[in-house]
């Protein structure tokens, strides 16, 4: 079975392990944000995320790891903008900003590029075991 995951850029930083293509992965997967990724990465996009992965106790005790092999793996930037009449100025994602880089590899600090930041990665897997 194959599955695209989203990883959030702060998950990774904070206490992911680096992987590539080929590497064997033990995630813990949970429901994806599909409102946030909708924004992110369009709808079309977005449909195809099965999962998210979580390291901070937001999947459901005693959740047992995803085991699977990295596919591929996509840098995700986009930019953020305060949304219009909005007055306290929160930045939110702009609609339609989203683009994605094909990576060999992923260690949670992708740089910026321009005006775009650097939000997270797509990574296809296949299932070896649940």
């Amino acid at each position: 079975m194959n599955l695209t995951v989203w990883l959030d850029d702060w998950q990774m930083q904070c206490c992911g392990d680096p992987f590539r293509i080929g590497s064997q992965v033990s995630w813990t997967l949970t429901d994806a944000k599909k409102e946030w990724l909708t924004d992110v990465l369009g709808a079309e996009t977005a449909e195809t995320v099965d999962a998210a992965e979580e390291h901070h106790g937001g999947a459901p005790e005693g959740a047992a790891p995803t085991v699977a092999t990295v596919t591929a793996i996509s840098a995700v930037h986009c930019r953020y903008a305060p949304r219009p009449g909005d007055p306290d100025g929160t930045r939110y994602a702009v609609p339609g900003t989203g683009t994605l880089t094909a990576l060999s590899s992923a260690d949670g600090w992708t740089p910026d590029r321009d005006a775009l930041q650097f939000v997270g990665y797509l990574v296809e897997l296949a299932v070896s075991g649940r």
